[in-house]
């Protein structure tokens, strides 16, 4: 008859043992396996010990050898299953993500990817995550083509990282065509395990056009809501920044190159105010005013989700999202240079140009 080895263990090994019989953290199969080597230690027979960890005495006995012939490292992992072995290509998953694209589709998924190459969408699931591929994601893209970036760049992010002293520098921009958004039936509020429901959807109540200007200083915001968006409108919106500001303070406004900023009537406006400097962006290039992180914040944190069943309606909450944020503002660090920028976008204009003459070619 087979003779199970017999398992000798010093001080070190049974203390070992006897964590991983006791522990919360490791796996059972792992602490069961421990139970199983102190058993066989304690000079148990198989059948007492299966009886004792609730195994069979078949998988008492492989254990007990196992540990015999290899010590902990032996029982820490199984050995590997029969069957063939899984071969996946995944050079060739990731250069058909990266390269190619699907009939009729303008992006692969995991099932189109699957069943071009054979293996299990799962498969190519695992592949795409440890190299970091997303294709169902896209993210949109803007370079300026104004010939005077570079001038623009370095004048307005110079505001920014080291403003002028006695002055103030204020970054100025139109929120248009703000709806006033009515949800044709009242939703059901959160609660646990449902989210908050909203119809899909609404009724148009009119719009308002939100005039800001956020102070780079110290984050707050001049804000005045219109219903239009011309030039005299733009004219009145200036009007109450020079009401509100300090008088012994130049101001130096930031915008983008709509029409009515550079109207002649403003310009005209303009010269009879000499503290008012213009700072316009280059074209396609909005990221470059800060006001536009105050928008996103008003949109995803007061408009998207919000009521609203007149223009006034719409306006007072605007108002009091604005008097909200400066009752503690904080103002939005610039932390990039304009030579970090400018080799961002040299990068950028490379990649597209090489990509052009590729499709030329």
């Amino acid at each position: 008859m087979r003779k199970a080895p017999v398992i000798e263990l010093s001080s070190a090994e049974r203390a070992q043992l006897m964590r991983l019989a006791r522990s919360k953290t490791s796996s059972v199969r792992l602490a069961r396996r421990a139970q199983i080597v102190l058993g066989a230690a304690d000079g148990l027979d198989n059948e007492t010990i299966a009886a004792q960890v609730g195994a069979g005495r078949v998988q008492v006995g492989r254990w007990r050898t196992r540990y015999a012939e290899g010590g902990l490292a032996a029982i820490e992992q199984d050995l590997p299953r029969g069957g063939r072995p899984v071969k996946v290509d995944a050079a060739r998953i990731v250069r058909l993500t990266t390269q190619t694209l699907p009939a009729a589709a303008t992006h692969w998924s995991t099932r189109t990817m699957a069943a071009q190459v054979g293996v299990s969408d799962t498969t190519v699931l695992r592949v795409w995550r440890q190299h970091g591929l997303k294709p169902q994601r896209v993210r949109s893209f803007k370079v300026s083509r104004d010939p005077q970036f570079v001038e623009k760049l370095e004048d307005i992010v110079g505001l920014y990282m080291s403003p002028p002293q006695h002055a103030l520098v204020l970054c100025c921009d139109e929120k248009s065509q703000v709806q006033a958004l009515d949800r044709t039936q009242p939703g059901l509020p959160l609660k646990k395990g449902r989210a908050q429901t909203m119809t899909h959807d609404y009724k148009r109540n009119g719009t308002t056009t939100l005039f800001a200007a956020l102070n780079v200083l110290d984050g707050q915001v001049f804000g005045q809501c219109q219903q239009r968006h011309t030039h005299l409108e733009w004219l009145r919106f200036l009007r109450q920044i020079d009401r509100e500001a300090p008088k012994d303070k130049t101001l130096h406004l930031i915008a983008d190159n709509y029409a009515t900023h550079k109207h002649p009537t403003v310009q005209q406006w303009l010269a009879k105010h000499p503290r008012f400097h213009m700072h316009f962006t280059p074209t396609s290039a909005s990221w470059l005013n800060m006001v536009e992180r105050f928008f996103r914040d008003l949109t995803t944190e007061r408009l998207r989700r919000g009521v609203f069943t007149s223009v006034p309606d719409l306006i007072a909450a605007i108002e009091h999202y604005v008097a909200h944020h400066n009752a503690d503002p904080k103002p939005f660090i610039w932390s990039k240079s304009a030579r970090d920028i400018l080799q961002k976008v040299i990068r950028a204009n490379g990649r597209l140009s090489s990509k052009q003459n590729e499709a030329l070619h």
